[in-house]
Formats: C-alpha cells, structure tokens, sequence
C-alpha cells in the first residue's frame, strides 16, 4: 500500500490519517480472533527406560519385545483429537532408506499425507506393509530410480514398514486424524502450540499397544501443562 503526500497544509491532516489507519491495523492484528483463539499445550511423557547409549546423530531403531512395536531409543507422539476446520492438504513427507534402516523410525503424519521412500543405500530395497490401516508393496527399486516411490496414507492407524530384502529393517508411520501433533523429544517433553480453543482428548503414542490420553479444555491465549506419568 503506498501513500503520497502534497506539500501544504494539507499534509499535517494526511500524515494523521495515515498514522490513525496504521494503529488501527496493529491493534487489529495483536487482537483479532485469530490470534487470540490460539492456544499451547506443553508437557512431559514418561517414556520406558532405555539401556542403550545416550543419541548423538538422532538415530533410531524400531524394536520388538513381545510383539509390541516401539522406537529405541524411546520417543513418543502426542496430539490432539477433536473437531477442527479443514485447512490446507497436508505437504509430502519422506521415510528414506538410509544404512539399511528406515530414516526417521517413526514418521507421525496427518491423514491424507502422501509419502515418499527414497532409496539411499547402493542396494535394492522392497518397502511393503500388511497393515490394516495401509497395505503396498513398492516391488524393487534402486537409489537412482525416478519418481521416488509413495503412498498416500488416507486411513488413521499404525502403519508398520518393511524391506522384503532386508528382513531386519522396520519402520512406524503413525497416521493421526488431526493436524495437531509432535513428536517428543528423548527426555519426553513435548510442546503444542497454535491450537484453537475447545474441548479435545490429548494423546500421547508410546508404542503400538500403549496410548495415554487425558482430556482438556483450552482458552484462548493459555498455555495449558499436562504430564504423562
């Protein structure tokens, strides 16, 4: 938006308008519903104790114990459930093949994200899954094979990869019905913010037989702390 001044007496009067004009967006931008409906939730989840050496290139392994499927060292996932306005498709992500491991381990994505699995190993790899809430099989492909293979994941659940090559390689897609959602960090701490104010059930993924959740009531402008014990 650009204004123009005339030199004269008249310019004392336009500099006003425009000064009035300039506060009154400032006020209306700090105030508007928008930014008075976002909420932050932030806390900690007790993740299981580990054995293995503390993370220092952020690398992870999915592990089996028992049949329960989960990241080790441990992480978790906590988002929010509820009813929210559409917004725009959610943008493509990557599970890469990477040291014949699935990079990252766990990928928590929102229903209708598409997937990549690019291949960065100097070897084949065969990504399927028999999971209930998405079932493929990429059939073989090298590193340097275009378009990269993906998948659309439209179906909320837990998605468990595999290479068909590489029998020891595992991989977790969570796929969550909400736009509102994070991955802990090692410790267990989390922090959601821009939420819309409500009731919701917030829930925190720690492995494939264990979910926590707690209720909340959100107001606008609050930060509300919540711990997973």
């Amino acid at each position: 938006m650009a204004f123009r001044f005339k030199v004269g007496e008249d310019s004392g009067r336009d500099f006003m308008r425009v000064r009035s004009l300039f506060v009154s967006l400032c006020i209306f931008g700090a105030f508007s519903p928008v930014a008075l409906a976002q909420a932050v939730i932030e806390g900690r989840v007790e993740l299981p104790k580990s054995h293995l050496a503390p993370v220092v290139n952020k690398r992870y392994e999915i592990v089996t114990k028992g049949g329960v499927l989960a990241t080790s060292p441990p992480l978790a996932v906590v988002y929010l459930e509820g009813s929210f306005p559409k917004t725009a498709a959610p943008a493509t992500k990557q599970v890469a093949q990477k040291d014949l491991t699935f990079v990252p381990a766990l990928l928590p994505v929102r229903v209708g994200t598409r997937v990549e699995f690019p291949n960065e190993d100097d070897t084949y790899h065969n990504i399927f899954s028999y999971s209930p809430a998405k079932r493929f099989d990429l059939g073989r492909y090298r590193p340097d094979e275009k378009p990269v293979p993906s998948q659309v994941f439209d179906v909320a659940g837990l998605v468990t990869l595999r290479c068909d090559i590489h029998e020891h390689m595992r991989g977790l897609i969570l796929v969550v019905d909400t736009p509102h959602f994070v991955t802990t960090d090692v410790d267990g701490h989390f922090r959601l913010s821009g939420l819309p104010a409500g009731r919701y059930t917030l829930k925190a993924w720690v492995d494939s037989r264990t979910t926590r959740e707690r209720p909340v009531e959100l107001k606008s402008g609050s930060t509300l702390h919540v711990d997973f014990p």
